[in-house]
């Protein structure tokens, strides 16, 4: 910006001289070469009263003729540089009223252009960071809703029963609830995108063992029931939290939108472990399937989940598919722990 500047004082300097210098240059020369009688005619008549009224209305016209080459162009170069200034100004005011989006200037000026592409990266990061903000508060909201559901079944249990054996069975299923729970928020706390090669092995019989405890209460009064089956003794690399809370999605999700009985099967493919879900309800609609993960689609509840458990199935290093959409039929694949 300087050089520019610089540049276009110079060039309003220049013109004024341009202006005043070459008229008299030209003149100078002309008088030079002139034979020696019309050099004597030159100074004939610029002598006397006529003579320095010529010559100085000469130079005033001069004058008047530099100033208003050398105003007009500062005003072009003043345009050159005050319009981008103007226009950045615009734009970062827009960005600070609350415009997401903020396109970069390319106005040939270095220090502006790098100032604009710095405004458009903080656009972009604030905006980055509210949706990440947004979908944290959504996951969270997800999250902590299953397990509370889960433990408010288990106290309407022991709400509902004098008998001290079931109080006692549903007082530790609500405990255990606590605990997950528990550990749904610190997973939270420390929640990150990045991939986590030393996740830990954890036996899936455990942890489909505890998810049918937990929801057996829902299926009881929804005169509906849960299948396991499958290979035995299976481990797989992931978080118990997260796989509980991928699983528990799609029970939830089975239990609220399909019928009958809920299968969930068990297998190794190749290194992975394959777990299975389906239920014997009309399955998901052909229109919704290939969106049925998008987190926009609400579908009665059932995007947000979901996506949610991709998320998650993804952050441990597997992957949730929709495998069969009549009926319904949800696949999450995990690497098998040695």
């Amino acid at each position: 910006m300087r050089r520019l500047l610089l540049r276009s004082t110079l060039a309003a300097v220049g013109a004024a001289l341009a202006i005043f210098g070459i008229p008299i240059l030209v003149v100078g020369i002309l008088v030079t070469l002139a034979p020696p009688e019309g050099r004597s005619e030159v100074v004939s008549r610029t002598t006397g009263a006529s003579g320095v009224l010529l010559v100085t209305g000469f130079v005033l016209v001069l004058v008047l003729f530099g100033l208003a080459a050398g105003w007009f162009v500062a005003q072009r170069r003043a345009r050159l540089l005050g319009d981008p200034l103007t226009e950045l100004a615009a734009r970062a005011e827009r960005l600070g009223a609350g415009e997401s989006r903020f396109m970069p200037l390319d106005s040939g000026i270095g220090e502006l252009d790098r100032i604009s592409d710095v405004l458009s990266r903080s656009a972009h990061q604030v905006t980055r960071n509210l949706a990440a903000e947004r979908d944290f508060a959504a996951d969270a909201s997800h999250q902590l809703r299953t397990p509370l559901t889960a433990l408010l079944m288990r106290l309407d249990e022991i709400a509902s029963t004098d008998d001290l054996g079931v109080v006692q069975e549903e007082a530790q299923v609500a405990i255990e609830q606590v605990e997950r729970l528990s550990k749904v928020v610190d997973d939270l706390m420390g929640r990150s995108r990045v991939s986590d090669p030393t996740r830990p092995s954890v036996s899936l019989d455990a942890v489909l063992a505890s998810l049918q405890r937990e929801w057996q209460p829902a299926f009881a009064s929804s005169k509906r029931s849960m299948r396991i089956h499958g290979e035995r003794g299976l481990r797989v690399r992931a978080t118990p939290v997260a796989l509980a809370q991928i699983l528990s999605t799609l029970v939830e999700n089975a239990l609220a939108h399909g019928r009958g009985t809920v299968d969930i099967a068990a297998r190794r493919t190749g290194p992975s472990v394959v777990i299975e879900l389906g239920d014997e309800g009309e399955g998901v609609a052909p229109g919704l399937a290939p969106h049925i993960f998008e987190r926009s689609v609400s579908s009665t509840g059932s995007g947000l989940g979901l996506t949610l458990a991709r998320d998650l199935a993804e952050d441990n290093g597997g992957r949730l598919e929709l495998v069969s959409t009549q009926p319904a039929v949800f696949a999450v694949f995990l690497s098998e722990a040695d």
